[in-house]
């Protein structure tokens, strides 16, 4: 039941906030890059760096998405 209401929310801020569209967007993208990053066998060291870099980026905009998800709850419940 949890995860409707997440979702509901999670569809409702991707058609009402522009905001959360473009976080959504750019966290597909790093988990894309990161796909194919992790589909080579061996990494070059500016890679691991790389992949580093995208692991941290895409955490932070999933934080970002979270912290959305959190505020718009609270003001609906409020």
């Amino acid at each position: 039941m949890e995860n409707n209401a997440q979702d509901e929310l999670k569809a409702h801020l991707m058609a009402a906030s522009e905001e959360f569209r473009s976080l959504v967007s750019k966290h597909a993208e790093y988990h894309q890059q990161l796909e194919a990053l992790e589909a080579k066998h061996h990494l070059t060291e500016q890679e691991q760096m790389e992949e580093s870099r995208l692991k941290k980026q895409k955490l932070r905009l999933k934080d970002q998405m979270n912290e959305m998800l959190s505020r718009y709850r609270a003001q609906n419940v409020a």
